[in-house]
């Protein structure tokens, strides 16, 4: 049989598993394809044991054992490509470095996984679904470089009690530092690179509620290695992050059991594992558990690092006796002791009940070792120590309760204020999310978004790790709760979204937080209103076209869209345009493509290092930059005007 012929039957082979062909593509996954040969899957070893050609041409029989061929296997795949419709195509644009196919180099640098993958990534659970695609591709590493240069920065915005302001200069302190709340929109990839000049060494603290790649968000690809893509995905990123932060700066990074442990091994790579602190659980819901197929899973994780622990200092809570209950009682001895709380003198340890118990109580009922009536325990205090305890009022006896305390005294200045106590704050915590959603939709008169974080929770972890003025960081706003809580405690913010919704959900809560509107944490800090931030976009380029192709509706859009892609855009340099306006489109096999698939052959033809305009090339005419935008743009970078 020649070749032509064994590659057909090798595909109709391939195509009865269903994890490796998609049906609606007309895609075979290739990459998974050599992942299970690795594996020695038995669903795909038994496929090709019951094809006569292909176990005779990959299987060698040992005693009556059929043997399968791994790397004879691997090699046919390799120099026989099995192309589907779509790499077929894809080859035809003509993608290349120097001579040859992208396809058919070894020697490139790896910045990203795999090649044509697909990442819709998400928050959590919205109703608004992301459609925040990136197309990673294989780059040199001078691209890599240029794709991470600082962006021109547009469409600078205001937002003060007063309503939208025209943005004239930034404030900085004395130091140099920008000292404004910013609200960016674009690719946080890119614009947390934009930031590193400004702002490297000087973030207090980064939260990020990543996408959780459960498989049911909408963090989702073209392949089956979301987990790994996943993973390289959060390290491009945590890895910026971390320069960015001051060194006794610390992150907090959200996640739940599909990727937790696989995040704390990558975040002790980054961060290292002696800057641990403690992997945070949050009961996130209650009740339910009804759709879980094995248990019902309330929780999910906040994993919390320092940059450099030995500089880091935390926070404890500080409690207010004049306002806690256990705290406010005076007695007899108030004068000569102050203030008592009251401790459980509950003890279960290992202490001898050999001591000279029961103890009889004024009114009769009698106290066992352990603090409780009538029911023996083991117990610290001797029966010697109680009385003298009872005696000289340092023992409490709450009859009604049936137990025993101790009275702790704090002693008092003379003006009658007990001093504060401070406590550590508690790595388990409790913030449900349908508390997030009623608060947005109390805002928004509408449920924006599904499952957002509680202001209460934030504030929580502000308060164990920040003081006001300190700068936050989020990369992933979403709703923007890390930057409300931010602003009505009085830190500095900086927010990172790509989506659409950003305006109509970001911004405007944003705004009636700045009006003083009392939902969240706005009583429990006695928030007013007031103060303002500064939105502002990376300048898009690429990035603009490629919403104009995944916003078509139909090949005949597409078709449109071909010449302004050319002579406005800039497109890879080895695209063979004309063939393909010419040619290509109007072939058959073209035109059975999905369009999904379509619009990823257009969009393979950008520059992927052009999504965005390069600050250094903000006075080229093309990009048609506002004589206001490159001047704000020169400010945020600290370049002195001429």
């Amino acid at each position: 049989m020649d070749n032509k012929k064994f590659k057909a039957t090798i595909i109709k082979v391939l195509k009865q598993d269903s994890r490796l062909w998609d049906e609606k593509s007309k895609e075979l996954n290739q990459t998974l394809l050599k992942d299970l040969i690795d594996k020695l899957d038995e669903k795909l070893i038994d496929l090709l044991l019951n094809n006569e050609e292909t176990k005779d041409k990959f299987f060698i029989k040992i005693k009556d054992v059929f043997v399968l061929k791994q790397n004879d296997l691997k090699f046919f795949l390799d120099e026989n490509k099995l192309d589907n419709s779509y790499t077929q195509y894809k080859n035809k644009i003509g993608l290349r470095i120097g001579n040859k196919l992208l396809s058919e180099r070894n020697e490139v640098v790896l910045d990203w996984p795999f090649k044509d993958c697909v990442l819709e990534g998400g928050m959590t659970k919205e109703d608004q679904k992301r459609n925040e695609i990136f197309f990673n591709e294989i780059l040199a590493k001078d691209e890599i470089d240029r794709l991470f240069d600082p962006k021109a920065l547009v469409n600078w915005k205001r937002y003060t009690a007063k309503g939208e302001e025209k943005v004239k200069e930034l404030k900085r302190d004395k130091d140099g530092t920008i000292k404004e709340n910013l609200i960016i929109r674009g690719n946080n990839l890119l614009a947390l690179h934009s930031l590193k000049e400004q702002f490297t060494g000087k973030i207090k603290l980064i939260y990020i509620d990543p996408p959780y790649n459960t498989g049911n968000d909408s963090f989702k690809y073209n392949d089956n290695f979301n987990h790994s893509t996943w993973l390289t995905f959060m390290k491009n990123r945590l890895e910026i992050a971390k320069e960015l932060l001051r060194n006794d700066g610390v992150i907090f990074l959200q996640c739940d059991d599909n990727e937790q442990a696989y995040l704390k091994v990558l975040m002790d790579d980054i961060f290292e594992r002696n800057n641990f602190i403690c992997n945070m659980i949050r009961i996130a819901k209650t009740g339910g558990g009804h759709d879980s197929q094995f248990l019902a899973i309330e929780y999910d994780y906040i994993l919390f690092y320092t940059k450099k622990q030995e500089q880091f200092v935390i926070n404890k809570m500080t409690v207010d006796t004049n306002k806690d209950k256990k705290y406010r009682y005076k007695d007899e001895y108030f004068e000569k002791r102050g203030k008592y709380y009251l401790r459980d003198l509950d003890y279960k340890g290992s202490y001898s009940t050999s001591l000279d118990y029961p103890i009889k109580l004024p009114k009769g009922k009698e106290i066992y070792p352990g603090g409780k009536f009538g029911k023996p325990n083991t117990w610290r205090w001797s029966k010697k120590k109680f009385i003298w305890g009872l005696k000289n009022g340092f023992i409490e006896i709450d009859d009604k309760k049936e137990k025993i305390y101790i009275k702790q005294y704090q002693y008092v200045d003379n003006d009658d204020n007990i001093r504060s106590r401070k406590i550590p704050y508690r790595a388990l915590i409790k913030f449900i999310n349908s508390e997030g959603a009623k608060e947005i939709a109390s805002l928004l008169d509408y449920k924006a978004f599904a499952y957002p974080k509680p202001e209460k929770m934030m504030k929580h972890i502000f308060d164990i790790a920040t003081q006001p003025k300190d700068i936050i960081l989020d990369y992933h706003i979403g709703s923007g709760t890390t930057c409300a809580v931010a602003h009505k405690m009085d830190r500095q913010y900086i927010g990172i979204e790509q989506m659409d919704y950003i305006d109509n959900i970001t911004v405007e809560r944003l705004k009636k937080v700045i009006a003083g509107e009392q939902g969240g944490i706005s009583k429990s800090v006695n928030w007013k209103g007031g103060g303002d931030f500064v939105y502002l976009e990376l300048a898009k380029w690429n990035e603009e076209a490629k919403e104009k192709i995944l916003k078509a509706k139909s090949l005949k859009e597409l078709e449109m869209l071909f010449d302004e892609l050319y002579e406005r855009y800039f497109l890879n340099y080895n695209v063979k345009t004309k063939e393909f306006k010419e040619k290509t489109i109007r072939e058959e096999g073209f035109r059975n493509l999905s369009l999904d698939e379509q619009k990823k052959l257009f969009v393979e033809m950008l520059d992927m290092n052009q999504m965005y305009v390069n600050f250094s090339e903000r006075a080229d005419k093309k990009y048609n930059l506002s004589k206001d935008d490159i001047a704000l743009s020169e400010g945020f970078y600290n370049i002195p005007k001429k």
